[in-house]
């Protein structure tokens, strides 16, 4: 495990890793239920399976897990990137407990993502949000992403967004 490391909040700990990871497998798993839960009922049904773990591996992905420090350090949430071509990387999944929220540690933990994204090649970061998410707009939004025309086929997202990475 790293430290804090520079651009990361102190107390907030990150991780590369893989799906493979049992760790990283189940905060994935519990963001995607948490979707679910939330999703307004007048939308229909939000279906986002678990995806298979080699979208998040080298060479063409990664998913780092965050952990809280301390006496008993845990898993406090995760996120992946995967390529989308040579030049673009697409953020996905991020996600942090609510406990948690509210430190900083969603900008570090993005930040963390779009250096996997550079390691992996890609000179600018992509994504997509929803309207039922208006801190994730905010986060990205003050993170340097910029609203783009629609880049993938996501029944979901209602906004887009990128962001050109310093490699």
């Amino acid at each position: 495990m790293s430290g804090a490391g520079a651009g990361r909040p102190p107390g907030l700990v990150i991780v590369p890793t893989t799906l493979a990871d049992p760790r990283a497998a189940a905060i994935l798993a519990e963001y995607l239920a948490m979707r679910r839960a939330a999703w307004p009922a007048e939308r229909g049904t939000w279906e986002v399976p678990m995806p298979d773990p080699a979208t998040f591996a080298p060479p063409r992905g990664s998913f780092v897990i965050a952990w809280h420090g301390g006496p008993e350090p845990r898993v406090v949430g995760g996120g992946g990137v995967r390529l989308l071509d040579p030049e673009r990387a697409e953020v996905k999944h991020l996600y942090l407990r609510e406990e948690v929220r509210g430190h900083g540690w969603g900008r570090g933990l993005l930040t963390a993502l779009e250096r996997e994204a550079v390691r992996l090649g890609a000179s600018i970061a992509v994504l997509d949000t929803n309207d039922t998410l208006p801190a994730a707009a905010s986060l990205y939004r003050s993170a340097g992403y910029t609203e783009v025309e629609r880049y993938n086929d996501n029944p979901n997202a209602t906004h887009w967004f990128a962001k050109a990475l310093e490699v």
